[in-house]
């Protein structure tokens, strides 16, 4: 029965946030709120919440003054000559910023942090989705599944789970795995690829100058509410025009149904990242935001402090430094308090549906359940059993759980028939790329957040690219002999 209905649950989570019946928030809490009383513990439920956002409230607060930090960091200017050195290499092609943007992640998804990942993609990438009109949903996407594949480098926590959990060594266990590791960033990269010539036939191929010049349209038309800029189309209006590329019609409702918003775009501090006069910049501090920028980093990734303990000072420090003022800070503060509640308020209500999965049992219930259907024919080959049901696994459930409560059972059993433990936790590895779009990942709530993306678009959009990935990176296990 448990199984059934963690299941159910599951299930009945992404098919309404999917068909946008609730938002994600609301789903999170009252979806598991429910359950857990036809499970028979409703009694219990404050004690589920509570021990879920125990557990979770650290990273909550490090995402809180994570964005702050990075906020502030956009505000002064750090990310302007990314932005625009990404804009002149791009050249405004949407191939070459989908593609760029997989690399971008990819490559800053070597500090091993999720959430700090797809905050400087975002930050980056954000203002030339918006400008060109391009679908976020494939930033999203793109960048989920380019960190899933790099999140399995030693130090990024799946590999450690791994090793810990079957008393290995780390490197024994990810060394082998990076040819086909290597393939899967090469298949997302592939996939960015199409993904993008798919957005250059929606929306064509700008000039840099086109884009410098639109972007001054767009300044005079917010300082001259209504009226038309001089020398410009009359009507005030951002247009971008094509050199090459297929019709224009429908573009807006494109980039709508796959989760962005045109109307608010004066509104968003974040597009003022190519506006080299607006009031926030601190050009004299710029070496000093990108000095701790890169302090911050290391200290992560050198674990010197707990990751909350580092944003939180970090983000003092830089409003203090680039804001003496307290009305500036209260200013910036309140520039970026939709995406802290945002994010902040999706992981505290994760802690309800994790809380209530753990809890009740239920996810205990579902591996047992999916470990013992395996048939014993398949003992031989429990490496790709093992591949292969990572990636559900791994998606409905935390890390924690899979790699210390599921893992050992597939490994036990893989050893009753030969099957070595090493060859079991490479195989485990191969869903990440789907986990880091699972609701039950923090990360995943940073990335929507500060993007602007519905939930439910981008787990339609990302889960079919995202298993494809795993499954690459699995066939490509097998054919080298790895697993």
């Amino acid at each position: 029965m448990l199984t059934i209905l963690g299941f159910t649950m599951i299930a009945t989570f992404l098919v309404l946030i999917m068909m946008k019946k609730m938002s994600p928030i609301a789903a999170l809490v009252l979806i598991p709120a429910l359950f857990c009383v036809f499970v028979g513990k409703g009694a219990h439920l404050g004690d589920y919440v509570i021990e879920g956002v125990g557990t979770l409230a650290p990273t909550a607060a490090m995402l809180m003054f994570a964005i702050v930090y990075f906020g502030v960091m956009i505000d002064v200017g750090l990310f302007d000559p990314v932005v625009r050195g990404i804009l002149k290499f791009c050249k405004a092609d949407p191939m070459r910023i989908v593609v760029g943007t997989a690399l971008l992640a990819a490559i800053v998804s070597l500090d091993g942090d999720g959430s700090t990942t797809f905050m400087i993609t975002v930050s980056a990438m954000y203002p030339l989705y918006k400008r060109l009109k391009m679908s976020l949903v494939v930033m999203t996407g793109v960048a989920a599944t380019a960190n899933g594949v790099m999140n399995t480098l030693p130090w990024g926590g799946p590999t450690a789970r791994a090793a810990t959990a079957l008393k290995l060594d780390a490197g024994d266990i990810f060394v082998p795995m990076i040819p086909a590791l290597a393939v899967g960033l090469v298949a997302v990269i592939g996939l960015a690829y199409v993904l993008g010539l798919r957005e250059r036939k929606r929306l064509g191929v700008l000039s840099l100058a086109d884009v410098l010049e639109k972007e001054e349209e767009r300044e005079t038309e917010t300082v001259l509410v209504g009226a038309g800029p001089s020398g410009g189309s009359g009507d005030g209006k951002v247009r971008f025009t094509k050199t090459t590329g297929g019709s224009g019609s429908g573009t807006d409702a494109a980039v709508g149904s796959e989760g962005g918003s045109e109307d608010d775009d004066v509104d968003d501090v974040r597009l003022q990242g190519l506006d080299p006069n607006r009031a926030t910049l601190r050009p004299k501090l710029y070496w000093f935001n990108a000095l701790l920028t890169a302090v911050l980093l290391t200290a992560m990734i050198m674990e010197l402090l707990p990751i909350p303990v580092l944003f939180l000072l970090a983000a003092a420090l830089a409003l203090t430094v680039n804001f003496p003022n307290i009305p500036d800070q209260r200013e910036r503060l309140a520039a970026h308090a939709d995406n802290v509640l945002n994010v902040s308020g999706m992981v505290f209500a994760a802690a309800v549906f994790t809380g209530v999965l753990q809890g009740t049992g239920m996810v205990d219930s579902m591996a047992k359940w999916l470990v013992d259907g395996i048939p014993d024919g398949m003992g031989p080959h429990m490496a790709v059993v093992t591949g292969a049901l990572s990636l559900p696994l791994t998606y409905f459930m935390s890390n924690d759980g899979f790699y210390f409560g599921v893992l050992p059972v597939l490994a036990e059993a893989g050893a009753a028939h030969g099957v070595s433990p090493l060859e079991i936790a490479r195989a485990s590895l191969v869903g990440q790329p789907l986990h880091m779009s699972s609701p039950l990942v923090p990360a995943v709530y940073v990335l929507v957040g500060m993007a602007r993306v519905d939930f439910g678009d981008h787990t339609k959009f990302v889960v079919k690219w995202a298993a494809l990935t795993s499954l690459v990176v699995l066939g490509s296990g097998i054919l080298f002999g790895i697993i």
